[in-house]
């Protein structure tokens, strides 16, 4: 399926290693391992293990998903300069998508062992490459996001259509709790752990003159980037791993920790909330009401 080449350091030139200090650049080039992969080859498999990650030098590649119902799903079609498998660094999890060579490609890769080598020689420049790599993976999941709003178009519903919809699932459930002795909730049930206390807007508004305690926001990126709380820093679910060993992990566990951000299907702040605790953080807090609340009390929002 490939066919191997020797290549010399200045053979390997590549937009992702121009970002990187001269002296890991040189560790990771020292490490790396060239490859010339022809059309049609699976580089990736979907569920197999993450071992290694690409970095695209010529050629072009596929990224894909395959769905329960055997439906592809493309996600990306990378060329030179473009990069996959980031995560396989991090965690070493199982593939999360298909990668095939759809035009011959030379590909570079650095396998997690080899990563884990380099972070261990130079630790120094550790939290450079998270940081890169937080970066790549943020990218990829924007990507992904796009996708899907692309290719879903939802069926056009007259306002009648979703008022009939809406009675009836209410109806069901209700006929439904009435005949369960068991019951059953129309929305999902959270819970917060009972560790974990509330703080209103005001309180935390002090709080933050003050600077006597963090403000994280727990929503997406995205509504993140439009707005949010002075000095909060941004923990989205989809990067938890990451994010937090950027912002919080070398925090001291008596901090005061105040989370925010929800909507109304979604409880960002209590899933992130549980999780900041469940990792030894003990002086969390919920900002009741959220970002709206504290805009509607007339307290400071950055863009």
């Amino acid at each position: 399926m490939t066919s191997r080449r020797a290549k010399t350091k200045k053979d390997i030139d590549h937009p992702i290693l121009k970002k990187l200090p001269a002296e890991i650049r040189n560790e990771i080039l020292r490490r790396a391992e060239t490859r010339t992969v022809p059309a049609g080859s699976m580089v990736c498999r979907q569920g197999g293990p993450g071992d290694s990650f690409f970095m695209i030098r010529s050629g072009t590649v596929r990224i894909y998903r395959t769905t329960e119902e055997d439906i592809e799903m493309e996600l990306a079609v990378l060329g030179p300069g473009g990069s996959f498998g980031e995560m396989a660094l991090l965690t070493g999890s199982p593939r999360t998508a298909n990668a095939v060579v759809i035009e011959d490609a030379e590909l570079t890769s650095l396998s997690k062992e080899q990563f884990d080598k380099i972070l261990k020689t130079y630790p120094a420049v550790s939290l450079t490459l998270i940081r890169q790599m937080a970066t790549w993976l943020i990218d990829k999941d924007q990507i992904i996001e796009r996708e899907l709003r692309r290719q879903y178009v939802p069926p056009k519903l007259s306002i009648l259509d979703f008022a009939v919809i809406i009675f009836l699932s209410s109806l069901c459930a209700l006929i439904f709790n009435h005949s369960n002795p068991g019951g059953i909730k129309l929305l999902p049930d959270i819970s917060l752990n009972s560790n974990i206390g509330r703080v209103s807007p005001s309180a935390a508004q002090m709080e933050l003159e003050k600077n006597t305690a963090q403000f994280v926001d727990a929503m997406p990126s995205n509504f993140y980037d439009q707005e949010h709380i002075p000095g909060a820093i941004n923990i989205p679910q989809s990067v938890f791993e990451i994010m937090y060993m950027m912002g919080l992990s070398d925090v001291d566990p008596s901090q005061k920790i105040i989370v925010y951000g929800r909507t109304i299907s979604r409880l960002y702040d209590v899933r992130l909330a549980n999780k900041l605790y469940s990792r030894g953080h003990k002086n969390i807090h919920i900002l009741e009401g959220g970002l709206p609340l504290w805009k509607e009390k007339g307290y400071p929002v950055a863009p």
